[in-house]
């Protein structure tokens, strides 16, 4: 057609009208586009271009009355449905609701409108030319680049905020299994119940649609609490705690060595000293006292990681202290210690803390001359309140990473 009309028939014209750009060689793309693709993109990237899904349902209608696949090349890229028919196509649409939604894609540039003298939508061939009235998707085919580069950041947005999740996420584990880690190193700190209570908070919120800016928030304070809890745990006092390990060990290699190979007896009640409470129990071998029970200051799956010889004589996976000194009981006579020294050293660190020690001493078999003088040994300073089993499986651990 000679002249392609601004003005919509009976509608005041607006800016989206004015924009319309008559159609030339040099501005339509040669390169055919595949409609529903493009549909696809656009429904990626609907949110730059201001519409919603309602919107591209009707463009989706609007496009199925194009007959052929892809739009561009020399076919005419106008519709020409009447409303009846175009609801039709969409379910039962109401009528206002349509038109409406037709109103939001003109606006939004993906649509124009070609309206007859009379405002009806038809087409005609005068001769060899072909004139046709109703919506023409030109506007839709010019802005398929555009539309695929938003697609594409949309994509890349996505992408970006998945990896921040799973980021956030794995951060939260790691500061979980460190405030466990410190909690068994320095019991006494309050920090470790802070960086648990932080931890549960972020997992909650995960549980949540988070924006990237909540995200980034996230891990900003988690990288805060996570360097915090590493300067903690590998500062100087936690040093201090495994060199002090590596002290009592070699102490008991070295020195007072005939008090260690001949595996004296306690002959004498111990005095096992509460460190929680600074109360001291006085234990006898046949008395009905209360014993003291000291729970291990170190959780019991580091535990079994630094003491993979403890499968030897356990099958199986041990998830509770019982099954340690189950293990433990059952290690003893292997190892030749005496049934006394193993009450002894029940009674003064307490069973779990005992079977600890046993497990530990048993990853260094090799190295300990007298195991049974080396836990009686251990046994004298747990009653005197100066040993704690904690500093022993640290020490192994530090000894595995070594290696």
């Amino acid at each position: 057609m000679e002249y392609t009309p601004l003005s919509p028939f009976m509608r005041p014209i607006s800016h989206a009208n004015l924009r319309v750009v008559e159609r030339t060689e040099a501005t339509v793309p040669d390169r055919p586009i595949n409609k529903w693709e493009l549909l696809r993109e656009l429904s990626k990237a609907q949110t730059a271009f201001g519409i919603t899904e309602r919107d591209l349902t009707v463009l989706q209608g609007l496009l199925s009355f194009f007959p052929h696949d892809a739009l561009g090349g020399n076919a005419e890229m106008i519709v020409f449905p009447s409303n009846k028919t175009i609801c039709e196509r969409l379910n039962g649409m109401p009528c206002s609701t349509m038109r409406r939604h037709l109103s939001r894609l003109i606006d939004s540039g993906l649509l124009t409108r070609r309206d007859s003298p009379n405002g009806k939508r038809y087409a005609r061939r005068h001769g060899d030319e072909r004139i046709a009235f109703g919506f023409d998707l030109t506007p839709l085919f010019r802005r398929a680049e555009e539309i695929a580069r938003a697609a594409d950041e949309v994509r890349m947005a996505e992408s970006s905020l998945k990896r921040l999740r799973v980021i956030v996420s794995l951060m939260r584990r790691d500061l979980a299994a460190l405030a466990e880690f410190g909690q068994g190193v320095r019991p006494d700190f309050e920090l470790w119940q802070q960086l648990h209570d932080a931890a549960d908070a972020v997992a909650k919120a995960l549980r949540r649609k988070l924006s990237a800016e909540v995200l980034g928030e996230y891990r900003t304070k988690l990288e805060v609490l996570l360097d915090h809890a590493r300067s903690v745990i590998d500062g100087p006092e936690t040093e201090h705690l495994n060199s002090n390990a590596a002290q009592i060990e070699q102490h008991h290699h070295s020195s007072n060595k005939e008090a260690i190979d001949s595996e004296p007896s306690l002959e004498k009640p111990a005095q096992c000293n509460n460190a929680q409470n600074g109360q001291v129990i006085l234990l006898d071998d046949r008395n009905d006292q209360q014993e003291m029970r000291q729970m291990p200051n170190i959780p019991l799956h580091l535990v079994t990681a630094a003491c993979p010889s403890l499968g030897v004589f356990y099958q199986g996976e041990v998830r509770h202290w019982h099954q340690l000194f189950a293990a433990a009981c059952h290690m003893r006579p292997a190892m030749g210690i005496s049934l006394s020294a193993w009450e002894d050293a029940q009674r003064c660190m307490g069973p779990e803390q005992a079977s600890v020690v046993m497990v530990a001493m048993l990853e260094r078999f090799a190295e300990i001359k007298s195991p049974g003088g080396y836990l009686r040994a251990l046994t004298t300073k747990a009653a005197s309140g100066e040993f704690s089993c904690g500093p022993m499986v640290m020490a192994l651990i530090g000894k595995q990473s070594a290696a």
